[in-house]
């Protein structure tokens, strides 16, 4: 187990590695969401080969990689890739992922994305997502070609980001390929609501 910044009454933050509820071939399950100012952003809306990238403020994982990921993002995004970051975190618990945080780490990171919020976690049980960072890649008909890790970088483990796997699901995605290796990503689980856990969550 990985411990979080001390916070009263919070449970511990566990490492969990990423499920297979949503198999490749399958559709993007659709979603409008808020971003942290209201705005109200649509899967339907999107063009081209779609990443929709489940994360938080506050995960250690997602903060390794952070920093490349937005570089990753913005690349992609002039190839014509959508691209969504989605914020299921139960804010109550860990308020450092509260939507006023994510305003800040928008700025902070550099975010050229959607970074909306998914308050009745309703969005991450559809997707079957397990953790943060947790990376879907849809092709241009929004069917599943990826899902999974950005590479194979996690903090301590002294691996650099490179973006490798996302970055080839990604390209694959655009030249309408399917992705060969399918490798699952690990990180901090979501931080479900009290009672609120999907079936597929093993804490």
């Amino acid at each position: 187990m990985l411990s979080h910044f001390p916070k009263p009454k919070t449970p511990p933050m566990v490492r969990t590695v990423s499920t297979m509820k949503l198999e490749i071939g399958a559709s993007a399950p659709s979603f409008r969401l808020p971003d942290a100012r209201g705005r109200q952003f649509a899967l339907a809306d999107s063009k081209g080969p779609v990443l929709v990238a489940f994360i938080c403020n506050h995960c250690p994982f997602v903060k390794h990689i952070r920093d490349p990921f937005a570089a990753l993002t913005k690349e992609y995004a002039t190839k014509g890739v959508s691209i969504y970051g989605i914020n299921s975190n139960d804010t109550f618990a860990y308020p450092d992922d509260a939507p006023e945080r994510m305003l800040e780490e928008v700025l902070d990171a550099g975010y050229a994305f959607p970074y909306v919020v998914d308050e009745t976690q309703d969005v991450a049980k559809s997707y079957g997502a397990a953790c943060t960072p947790d990376f879907f890649v849809f092709d241009r008909t929004r069917k599943l070609v990826y899902r999974g890790q950005m590479d194979d970088s996690r903090p301590g483990n002294n691996v650099p980001v490179t973006g490798n796997d996302l970055r080839a699901a990604l390209e694959a995605a655009i030249a309408g390929r399917p992705v060969a290796d399918q490798k699952p990503s690990l990180g901090c689980n979501i931080k479900w609501k009290p009672k609120n856990e999907p079936e597929y969550f093993k804490p």
